[in-house]
């Protein structure tokens, strides 16, 4: 039997050259008909569709998920972040900690020495002795006004001498915890000349700004601990697509500095406001936490799955488009060790993950066949 092989490209060849001679244009109209692609059936010998490691297969069902891109971070809950900074100056004396460490709550970070927190425990002593006496005097004068043996105006007095001495003494002993300096052991006569600042949380260290000898302000930052615990996604989406998230929709995610494998999440809460940049924060909680190693800071690409579409699809690669046009090659016939296929027109909806779904599946009979590998080689040249 003679086998001839159709190509598209051909028929495209032949247009080309039509279109050069001077001829009239309904004469170039008619060509361009007779030449039309779903008109053209392509025969190919088994030994061609072989040699090209060609494929059939039929349209399928595959999910078309509706997503929404966004960026963000890595990043933990406030409660989960901590700066130590000094609550009066001081000088560094003794610190061993170094970026990375662990850190339990409570656990001693820094030494600062200054002389002011002598000064502040002798005010401290003074002012205890003083309440001891004019308490005494306050109680006195108590029982004095109730005989009417003392004036109004000296009761007044010794009431307001205590009562004020009472405040200092309440402040400065406040002041002396803060700086964990034992009011016990100052009453004792132990003055210390340092104050130890600790860890208000457990973490790990992210930054140490303070060296020995170095002299920190209140408002310096000494060290910041991280409790990578709770870390979760902090992303930013854009003002066009929130209407569609709502709590609980999956989130798949990459971070495409340190690994090319795709992480889960879940929407767990959407931000109310909306930022100087047209985006809005959604907050995702990372599922399997405890099997990666992730850190606060790092950047991802994040993907949002607003819905799941189930539709008709066949592999991306057995689609050929030309001058806007989207073709299959419908396998119509294999006789002997021939095969005919025959361009047809196919609209496509959407491409993912390899996919592309096909919107007018319903045109072609269910045991429909196509070219799934190789059809560029047919017509896309």
């Amino acid at each position: 039997m003679k086998r001839i092989l159709y190509y598209f490209i051909q028929f495209i060849f032949v247009i080309s050259i039509s279109n050069c001679k001077n001829v009239e244009p309904e004469h170039r109209t008619d060509v361009q008909e007779d030449l039309n692609p779903e008109d053209t059936v392509i025969e190919l010998s088994n030994e061609q569709f072989e040699e090209n490691a060609m494929t059939i297969g039929s349209l399928e069902e595959k999910s078309f998920p509706e997503l929404v891109q966004a960026n963000g971070l890595i990043d933990v809950p406030p409660a989960n972040r901590a700066v130590v900074s000094a609550t009066m100056g001081g000088y560094v004396k003794n610190t061993h900690l170094l970026i990375g460490d662990r850190v339990t709550k409570g656990q001693a970070l820094v030494t600062i020495e200054n002389p002011d927190f002598v000064a502040l425990q002798q005010e401290y002593l003074e002012i205890k002795e003083q309440l001891t006496y004019l308490k005494s005097e306050y109680e006195r004068q108590q029982i004095l006004i109730k005989e009417n043996i003392s004036s109004q105006k000296s009761f007044l007095k010794a009431e307001s001498d205590y009562k004020k001495a009472e405040a200092t003494y309440k402040g400065l002993r406040k002041q002396l915890d803060l700086l964990k300096i034992s009011p016990s052991d100052v009453e004792k006569g132990i003055i210390s000349t340092t104050s130890t600042l600790n860890a208000p949380i457990s973490g790990s260290i992210t930054q140490v700004n303070v060296s020995l000898g170095m002299y920190v302000s209140p408002a310096t930052p000494i060290i910041e601990i991280v409790d990578n615990d709770h870390i979760h996604l902090e992303l930013s989406v854009f003002e066009k697509d929130i209407m569609r998230l709502h709590k609980g929709q999956e989130i798949t995610f990459e971070i495409p500095e340190a690994s090319s494998e795709v992480y889960t999440a879940e929407v767990y809460l959407i931000s109310t406001s909306i930022e100087e940049n047209r985006t809005v924060k959604v907050h995702g909680h990372l599922k399997d936490l405890e099997k990666h190693n992730f850190l606060t800071g790092m950047f991802v690409h994040a993907t949002i799955i607003i819905s799941d579409n189930v539709t008709m699809s066949i592999p991306s690669e057995a689609i050929v488009s030309s001058e806007g046009t989207s073709y299959l090659l419908l396998l119509e016939s294999k006789k002997e060790e021939v095969y005919n296929f025959k361009p047809v027109k196919v609209e496509i909806s959407a491409v993912y993950n390899g996919y592309t779904s096909i919107k007018n599946a319903n045109d072609f009979p269910a045991d429909s066949k196509f070219l799934t590998k190789g059809a560029f080689t047919l017509m896309g040249e």
